[in-house]
């Protein structure tokens, strides 16, 4: 490894290379911001990377012809440029981004990385975020890697060797914090639901948001729950404090906190800090379905955006505009379908747009893309109660989730149900 300037370092970039960029709190910030200074310099560099935090400058339509977006999962930063035509998506399921690299279907000339100083063994902790890093680090001709001081020292499957390192550029730059969500009557009464269907000993698959967060909330009353999960935030840190998230029960990593990136405060950057109950594991093993249905209570929890009338799931797009992604969604809903005692749930508010539209629905809207398919979707809570949908007909899962719509829209929802002859 050569230690560089951030200048020297982004001028090893050509116009036409390919890059990965660390995802989530890990964006490699100082790398990016050395890299967009050089803009007037390349043409058609590609930037590959699942959501980052942070504003994202490549991105900015001023970038475009310079630097094209190649996004695996669209965040916030990355809607406009996506849906605006500047910027690519891939649609793919988190367990299989590692693969893209590894089978060469998505080439790399480099990887941007932001992990800690070398140990005394030179080994440097990928931090707050493994995702996809080992198999984008073992794909790419030239690894560059910000070591940074402030990135805490995770533990697990974590850690590169400076021998796989060919710059480093020494920074001291904190992970990016997340704010916690605001938390509202909706979320309250949808987290209280869900929490009614976790047992004692569950291994949860917990992500990132307001109904997540409601959820952790209401379990406090749970015992030995256990963790396995692409991502996850200062909830966690709430359970392990007040003794409800021990792992004891998990049929493998026992006793551990098993995740591929996490997002929150510095207090969980600090919690997570040479912490040995935190496990960090690339998604192609967390999000791995024989991996999820290997714990007998498996309960996941996803989101969604629309759920129509048959049980079919949306949760990447809003009609034809980009929203998000697909995600780790199909992985864990189908392990947890698969567990023996598993459950897998859609929590979602029933309405949108301040109470003017609902997101149950009588029919997707035009361009609207299925994430999970109405035979793998299970369990749908709303604040509205409980829909139980696994081998009910279309006549049925009808009637079970036009009883959790707002009751503003259900009269709607049974007269186009009834006209389309599902009920």
């Amino acid at each position: 490894m050569r230690v560089v300037t951030p200048a020297e370092a982004a001028a090893v970039i050509r116009s036409g290379d390919q890059i990965y960029l660390h995802c989530a709190a890990a964006t490699p910030s100082v790398l990016l911001d050395a890299l967009v200074a050089r803009a007037d310099e390349l043409r058609d560099v590609s930037i590959v990377h699942l959501h980052i935090e942070g504003p994202g400058p490549h991105l900015a339509p001023e970038m475009e012809g310079h630097f094209r977006h190649r996004a695996l999962f669209v965040g916030p930063n990355a809607r406009a440029a996506v849906n605006e035509g500047r910027a690519d998506y891939v649609p793919v399921f988190l367990s299989d981004v590692p693969r893209l690299f590894a089978s060469g279907a998505l080439p790399l000339d480099a990887v941007f990385v932001n992990a800690t100083p070398p140990d005394s063994h030179g080994f440097c902790s990928l931090g707050t975020s493994v995702e996809a890093m080992h198999a984008a680090i073992r794909a790419a001709k030239t690894v560059v890697v910000q070591l940074n001081r402030s990135m805490p020292r995770t533990l697990g499957d974590s850690f590169i060797h400076v021998d796989d390192i060919d710059l480093g550029v020494e920074v001291d730059v904190p992970p990016y914090p997340h704010a916690s969500p605001v938390i509202g009557d909706v979320e309250e009464r949808i987290g209280a639901h869900v929490a009614a269907l976790v047992p004692d000993r569950a291994t949860l698959q917990l992500g990132i948001g307001a109904i997540p967060a409601a959820t952790a909330m209401a379990l406090m009353d749970k015992r030995d729950l256990g963790i396995h999960t692409e991502m996850f935030t200062d909830a966690v840190v709430d359970l392990v404090e007040a003794g409800v998230v021990t792992g004891a029960a998990k049929e493998r990593n026992r006793g551990k906190i098993v995740t591929s990136f996490l997002m929150g405060s510095p207090r969980l950057y600090a919690f997570v800090h040479d912490n040995p109950m935190v496990e960090m594991c690339p998604v192609d093993f967390t999000n791995d379905t024989h991996v999820i249905r290997s714990f007998s209570r498996m309960v996941s929890i996803n989101s969604a955006i629309e759920v129509d009338l048959t049980g079919q799931v949306v949760a990447d797009s809003i009609g034809h505009r980009m929203f998000s992604g697909v995600g780790g969604q199909m992985d864990f809903i189908r392990g947890a379908g698969l567990a023996s005692e598993g459950r897998s749930v859609i929590a979602l508010p029933s309405t949108a747009a301040g109470g003017t539209a609902s997101r149950i629905v009588h029919a997707l809207r035009e361009g609207a893309g299925v994430v999970t398919t109405r035979a793998h979707v299970r369990t749908v809570v709303t604040e509205w109660g409980v829909a139980e949908l696994f081998g009910k007909s279309l006549r049925e899962r009808a009637t079970a989730l036009i009883s959790i719509a707002h009751p503003d829209f259900r009269a709607d929802l049974h007269r186009e149900a009834s006209r389309r002859h599902l009920i």
